[in-house]
């Protein structure tokens, strides 16, 4: 069968699932007896379908018995609610990948996960970077991806300037600052991504408990809370002294990449996982990841975030879950992790794993500074975590930070956890 590569719409993503589902659950797909399964592999990444294929054709080589189909929707609503809709219908959907906080979270309760606790798959990884899948002491889905959520800057820039990166509040201004004098946008930011990254190391040295994003769904922690207050002040901060790219209420994440890849800002207010895009648009130029410090250097408690992700799962009413396992298990093996890592830019969780490109080596390196989980990632309820990214919009789009907490704070008070 014609493996996916690429994201449909919605009412498209369906039928093909629905047809997937035929496909994977008719005859000779069945357990046993020699007779040939077909496994559907259901995932976000459309960018990486030519590796997952390559990955793909070498599991069904070494295990002749099982085909692994493949289906790719958009990111983001799209994946949600089409990946629902198969685990709802209990066909198409045999090996997945969530994300953590409300996904996670969503997909538990309705009992979608096949534990996977005491498995020898639980082995390829390292123990620290899977807790992400866990809940009551089981492990219900394997984090694949190890993801910095700390902006992307130009080192070959900042070293032509003469500028080191900064440690404290301060120097992060008086960067932005001598990038401005030259001429430079210090921070580019696209609307649909930026925020959900950059409010991570707004917050990670102001919040009190590394678990108070998750406070907010109950009430405890409010946006008028001073914490919260000061990251939305430091930021009102940035774009009050034109540090953040002019219209940036009006760039999307995919136009704000381009222009760092074309030299145009110092610093792109995203994550690891766009280096690799960045390399290849523009091989010229050396990453670097850099946290902008909200508080003094002796203050600081984190030097980033990091977010354990592409969550691999079982579905629990999968008709082929031993062989569900297989292709886990293989995905997991050193060698075809260093493929699909090496080739796509990921870096990953399992262990042993060797990585040979530039931007891979670099964020390898951030697995010895001192950083936190996402935070926004600790809440699990969707429109909180919508409504708390929304209020670095609402800066940038000229609102105060009075006016941003109070709409922030209300949009909470509507969605809060009973």
């Amino acid at each position: 069968m014609m493996k996916r590569g690429s994201g449909f719409a919605l009412s498209i993503m369906l039928l093909s699932a629905l047809t997937l589902s035929a496909c994977s659950n008719g005859e000779g797909a069945a357990d046993g007896g020699g007779k040939k399964q077909t496994i559907n592999f259901v995932h976000w990444r459309g960018e990486d379908t030519e590796t997952f294929n390559s990955i793909i054709s070498k599991f069904e080589q070494e295990n002749p018995s099982i085909n692994v189909d493949m289906t790719v929707f958009s990111s983001g609503d799209p994946y949600n609610n089409g990946l629902q809709a198969m685990l709802l219908s209990g066909e198409g959907a045999d090996v997945f990948v969530s994300t953590p906080g409300s996904l996670f979270s969503t997909l538990l309760k309705s009992n979608a996960f096949e534990d996977l606790s005491g498995t020898p798959l639980l082995n390829s990884f390292s123990p620290d970077l899977i807790k992400s899948g866990q809940s009551d002491g089981k492990q219900y889905a394997i984090p694949y991806q190890l993801v910095y959520n700390v902006p992307v800057y130009n080192k070959t820039m900042l070293d032509k300037l003469g500028i080191q990166p900064p440690k404290d509040w301060d120097g992060f201004l008086a960067m932005c600052q001598k990038l401005k004098d030259e001429g430079i946008t210090p921070i580019l930011y696209g609307y649909d991504v930026s925020p959900g990254q950059l409010i991570n190391t707004l917050v990670m040295n102001l919040m009190p408990e590394d678990d108070s994003f998750n406070k907010f769904q109950t009430g405890e922690v409010k946006a008028t809370d001073p914490w919260f207050a000061e990251a939305l002040t430091r930021f009102k901060e940035l774009v009050d002294k034109g540090y953040i790219l002019k219209n940036a209420s009006g760039t999307k994440y995919e136009g704000a990449l381009s222009l760092f890849a074309q030299q145009k800002g110092a610093i792109l207010a995203s994550g690891s996982y766009s280096m690799a895009t960045i390399a290849k648009q523009n091989p010229a130029i050396e990453l670097g990841l850099l946290a902008p410090i909200t508080t003094s250097g002796s203050d600081a408690k984190y030097e980033g975030v990091h977010t354990t992700t592409f969550m691999l799962a079982v579905n629990a009413k999968s008709k082929h879950k031993e062989a569900a396992v297989q292709f886990a298990e293989f995905l997991a093996k050193p060698d075809i992790a260093a493929e699909y890592a090496n080739a796509t830019g990921q870096l990953l969780t399992v262990k042993d794993v060797k990585y040979d490109s530039k931007e891979l080596i670099i964020q390898s390196e951030w697995m010895s500074k001192k950083t936190v989980f996402q935070p926004r990632l600790i809440n699990t309820n969707k429109k909180i975590e919508t409504a708390l990214n929304e209020s670095l919009n609402m800066i940038v789009g000229g609102a105060s930070v009075e006016k941003t907490i109070s709409t922030t704070q209300a949009e909470i008070d509507r969605n809060l956890t009973k």
